[in-house]
């Protein structure tokens, strides 16, 4: 990932996904690894997710308090996919 901002819609997008299917493996472990990206790569830490009209990611980057929004149909279009076509998407337990 070259941008925070990547990094961080792609993190998002899984995180949504994941959370509304806890029991789908690929989908914790997929969230985990973009999530240790942004700690790693982008020194993101106290990642906290608000949904309002729109996303809102607060988070501390370099122990610095920082923000980002993104869309609510960007960031639920996987989801939307996923629910509309629960065939062509796998549900891998853990």
């Amino acid at each position: 990932m070259k941008s925070l901002q990547g990094a961080l819609y792609n993190w998002l997008t899984i995180y949504v996904v994941a959370r509304a299917r806890p029991d789908d493996a690929a989908a914790q472990e997929t969230a985990a690894f973009f999530k240790e990206i942004l700690k790693r790569d982008f020194h993101v830490t106290n990642i906290k997710v608000k949904k309002e009209a729109k996303y809102i990611v607060e988070y501390k980057k370099d122990g610095e308090e920082e923000s980002a929004c993104f869309p609510a149909e960007l960031i639920e279009a996987m989801l939307k996919q996923i629910e509309e076509a629960p065939e062509k998407y796998d549900n891998y337990p853990l």
